[in-house]
C-alpha cells in the first residue's frame, strides 16, 4: 500500500516538472514568433523609410506628365507616397536635402491637380443650351420647386473625377495663408458662375433672336428644335418631356384673344370700329416675358447647380461656393428687373396703362417662385439672400411695402382718374359707335382677371389705410379688386353719359349709350370679369341689362314723326266710314289722307337716312334692332295702309302710296349700313 502512494507521487511529480517544461517553451516560442514579427515590421518600415529616399525620382516624370499618362487613381496614389514621404521627413530629418525635393514633387502635383480640376471644368462647361432650358421649365406658367433638377452639366466620369481631385486637395488642405476657401473652390465658383451667367445670356439671346424673327411672338416647341449636345442630357431616370412653351407677351396674347372672340371687331357695313386693339398694344414689351422666362430658367440653373455641387465640393465649402456662384446671375436678373421697373415708372407717368400691364405678370410670378428661391438660397450669405429680396422690392412683393405694389396700385389708381378725366368731347364718333375710352377700359380690365388676386393686394396695400401683407389673404385680394372694378366702370358710364349729351341728333345718344353698354356687358361676361365683379355688387349684370333696356327704348322713339301720320292722330277718318259704299271724300278729307301718305314716305325716308349712317358692331344687336324696328313699324304700317288703299283719295296712287309693308321692311333693312 505504501509502495503504491510513493509510485502515484513520483509520477506526479515527473508530470509537473513535463508541465514547467512545456510551458517554458511556450513563452520562448512566443517570444521567438513576436522577435519575428518585429523584424519583419522593422524591414517592412526600413523598406518605406529607404523608399521615401528614393519616391521623388521615380515619381516625379509621372507627376509631371498628370493623370493622363497614368490614369487618375495611379497618380493620387503615388501623390499619397510624396505625402507619407514629407511626413516622415518633417518628423525626423526637417532639414534634409530629401525633404526639399518631395516637396517640390509633391506641389508640382498638386499644382498639375489644381490644372487638371481647371482643365475638366473648362473642357467640359458649356452653358446650358437655351432649348434645353426651356424644356425644363416647360409650359409651366410656374416652375417646380422640386430641387432635384435631371440636368447634367457633365458626364458621369467627368464628375467623379472632378469629386476625386476635390477631395484630395480639400484633404491636403490646399488653403491660403489666411485659410481662406481652397485655391480650387475659387477655381470652381468662378468657371461654374461665368457658365451660369452664359447660359442665361444665350437664352436670352435666343429669345430675342425668336421674337424678332416671329414678330411680337416667341414660339418654341422643343420636339422640332435641333437635338441639345450630349453632354447636356437628361438624366436616364427622366424621360425627355416634350416642351410646348410658347413665349410671347402673356397679356398681348390674351387681349388678342379675347378681342377675336369679341362680337364688336366686325363691325357694320361701312363702319370702322372706333380704336383697335392693336394699336394700343403693339406697345407692350416683349422683354417681360424674357425676363419671367430667365427668372424660371435661373431658378432652375441654380437648382441643377446646387445638386452638381453637392458631388464636387466638400459640404464644408458648399454654401460659400454656391454663394460665389449664382452671384454675377442675380446681379444680372435683378438689374434688369430695376430697368422694367424704371419703364413702368415712365410709363405710369405718361398715363400709358397697357405698358401698365406688364407690372402684373412679372409681380404674379415672383410672388410664386419666391419660396423656391428662398429655399434654394438657404445658407447662403446675407447680401446674397437679400439681392432676391430687393428684387422682389422693387418689382414684387416682400414681406413689406413694396416699391411696385405702390407703384401698381397707383396705376389702377390713376387709370378711374384717367376715365374720369377724358374730355367729354374727345374722340366723338359720328356714327354712336362703341366709343375709344370704353375699348381701353375693356383691354385694360381683361387681362387683370389672371392677376386679380396681385392686383387686390397691391390695392390693399397701398394708400393711407393700407393693410400689412400678414393681413392680405387671396379672398380679400380679390374682393378688393372687384370693387376696384366696380368703380372703373362706374366712372366710365358717368363719362360715357357726359359724352351722348354732346350729340346734336337726339336719337345718336341712345344708339352711343345701346353699344357702349352692350360692349361692356358681352365683354366683362365672356371674359368672366363678371363672375368676380358679383363677388362685390350682384347687381351689376342686371343694371346693364336694364341700362340696354332702356336706351332701346329711348332709340324707339325715333320712329315718333313717322308714327304721327300712321297712327292719325290728327283728324283720324273712321274706318266705319271709309268701308261704307260708295262714299265720297271732300276735297279737305282726300289732301288730309294724301298728306298722311306724303308724310310718312318722307319721314321714312328721312330716318333711313340717318339711320344708315349710325353704326351698331355687335352684329346681334344690330339685327335684333332691325327685327325690333320692323316688328315696331310694319304692323301699325300695314293697318293704316290697308284702311286707305282701296279709298278713292287720288287719282295717282303710285305717287302716294310708294311702299307696301314687306317694302318698308326693306328700308329697315338698309339701317346702320352706309353702303346701302
Amino acid at each position: 500500500m505504501s509502495q503504491t502512494k510513493i509510485f502515484k507521487a513520483d509520477i506526479d511529480m515527473k508530470l509537473e516538472k513535463e508541465k514547467n517544461n512545456l510551458s517554458i517553451l511556450k513563452e520562448a516560442m512566443n517570444k521567438s514568433r513576436t522577435n519575428t514579427h518585429d523584424i519583419e515590421k522593422t524591414t517592412v518600415t526600413l523598406d518605406n523609410v529607404l523608399g521615401y529616399y528614393h519616391v521623388a525620382k521615380e515619381v516625379e516624370n509621372m507627376i509631371k506628365e498628370g493623370p493622363s499618362s497614368c490614369g487618375l487613381d495611379r497618380y493620387l496614389a503615388q501623390m499619397e507616397r510624396l505625402k507619407q514621404a514629407m511626413l516622415y521627413f518633417e518628423s525626423h530629418n526637417s532639414k534634409s536635402l530629401e525633404l526639399l525635393d518631395v516637396t517640390r514633387v509633391f506641389d508640382d502635383g498638386t499644382e498639375v491637380l489644381c490644372c487638371e480640376f481647371r482643365s475638366l471644368l473648362s473642357r467640359h462647361g458649356r452653358p446650358v443650351p437655351p432649348i434645353m432650358l426651356l424644356d425644363l421649365i416647360g409650359d409651366e406658367e410656374i416652375p417646380s420647386s422640386d430641387p432635384d433638377v435631371p440636368l447634367e452639366h457633365f458626364p458621369e466620369k467627368i464628375v467623379d473625377d472632378l469629386g476625386q481631385i476635390a477631395k484630395w486637395l480639400d484633404k491636403k488642405g490646399n488653403t491660403d495663408k489666411k485659410g481662406n476657401t481652397a485655391e480650387f473652390t475659387k477655381d470652381y465658383q468662378t468657371m461654374r458662375g461665368a457658365a451660369m451667367l452664359k447660359s442665361l445670356q444665350v437664352l436670352r439671346e435666343h429669345l430675342k433672336s425668336a421674337s424678332a424673327s416671329s414678330g411680337t411672338s416667341i414660339q418654341y416647341i422643343g420636339q422640332h428644335s435641333p437635338a441639345p449636345t450630349s453632354k447636356f442630357s437628361r438624366s436616364k431616370e427622366t424621360p425627355v418631356r416634350k416642351s410646348k412653351l410658347k413665349i410671347a407677351l402673356h397679356l398681348k396674347k390674351k387681349a388678342q384673344t379675347a378681342l377675336l372672340q369679341s362680337p364688336f371687331e366686325q363691325t357694320s357695313k361701312g363702319h370702322r370700329r372706333q380704336g383697335s386693339y392693336n394699336d394700343s398694344v403693339e406697345n407692350l414689351d416683349v422683354e417681360v416675358e424674357i425676363y419671367i422666362t430667365q427668372l424660371s430658367a435661373l431658378l432652375k440653373l441654380m437648382q441643377s447647380e446646387a445638386q452638381l455641387m453637392s458631388c464636387i465640393i466638400p459640404d464644408k465649402n458648399r454654401r460659400t461656393v454656391f454663394d460665389g456662384i449664382v452671384q454675377q446671375s442675380l446681379d444680372s436678373v435683378v438689374s434688369e428687373g430695376e430697368m422694367l421697373a424704371t419703364q413702368a415708372k415712365k410709363s405710369i407717368n405718361k398715363h400709358e396703362f397697357m405698358s401698365v400691364l406688364s407690372i402684373f405678370p412679372v409681380v404674379k410670378h415672383l410672388r410664386s417662385i419666391k419660396p423656391d428661391f428662398d429655399y434654394t438660397l438657404e445658407g447662403c450669405s446675407t447680401p446674397t439672400r437679400s439681392k432676391l429680396a430687393s428684387m422682389l422690392s422693387t418689382l414684387g412683393s416682400t414681406v413689406s411695402f413694396s416699391e411696385l405694389y405702390n407703384m401698381g396700385a397707383k396705376a389702377l389708381e390713376d387709370f378711374i382718374e384717367s376715365i374720369k378725366n377724358d374730355p367729354e368731347r374727345a374722340s366723338m364718333p359720328k356714327d354712336g359707335t362703341v366709343h375709344e375710352l370704353t375699348n381701353r377700359t375693356i383691354i385694360f380690365l381683361e387681362p387683370l382677371l389672371d392677376y386679380s388676386e396681385t392686383a387686390g393686394a397691391m390695392l390693399l396695400m397701398h394708400g393711407e389705410q393700407a393693410a400689412p401683407s400678414e393681413a392680405v389673404d387671396a379672398k380679400k385680394s380679390k374682393m378688393k379688386f372687384a370693387d376696384y372694378m366696380t368703380k372703373v366702370l362706374s366712372a366710365l358710364g358717368l363719362n360715357l353719359s357726359n359724352k351722348s349729351e354732346t350729340y346734336n341728333d337726339p336719337t345718336l345718344r341712345p344708339v352711343f349709350m345701346l353699344n357702349n353698354y352692350n360692349y361692356i356687358l358681352k365683354s366683362i361676361t365672356r371674359s368672366g370679369l363678371l363672375n368676380l365683379i358679383h363677388l362685390c355688387n350682384k347687381d351689376v349684370g342686371q343694371y346693364y341689362e336694364d341700362q340696354i333696356h332702356e336706351q332701346k327704348r329711348l332709340y324707339s322713339e325715333s320712329w315718333s314723326k313717322v308714327l304721327h301720320y300712321i297712327l292719325e292722330i290728327d283728324e283720324p277718318l273712321s274706318q266705319q266710314r271709309l268701308m261704307m259704299p260708295d262714299v265720297k271724300l271732300k276735297d279737305k278729307r282726300k289732301q288730309n289722307i294724301k298728306d298722311k301718305f306724303s308724310g310718312f314716305n318722307k319721314e321714312l325716308e328721312e330716318i333711313m337716312k340717318s339711320q344708315k349712317g349710325y353704326a351698331i358692331p355687335d352684329q346681334e344687336l344690330r339685327e335684333a334692332l332691325k327685327k325690333d324696328n320692323k316688328d315696331f313699324i310694319i304692323p301699325r304700317y300695314k293697318m293704316f295702309l290697308e284702311k286707305y288703299e282701296r279709298v278713292n283719295f287720288t287719282k295717282n296712287l303710285d305717287k302716294y302710296i310708294k311702299y307696301t309693308a314687306p317694302a318698308v321692311g326693306v328700308i329697315v333693312d338698309k339701317f346702320f349700313d352706309t353702303s346701302a
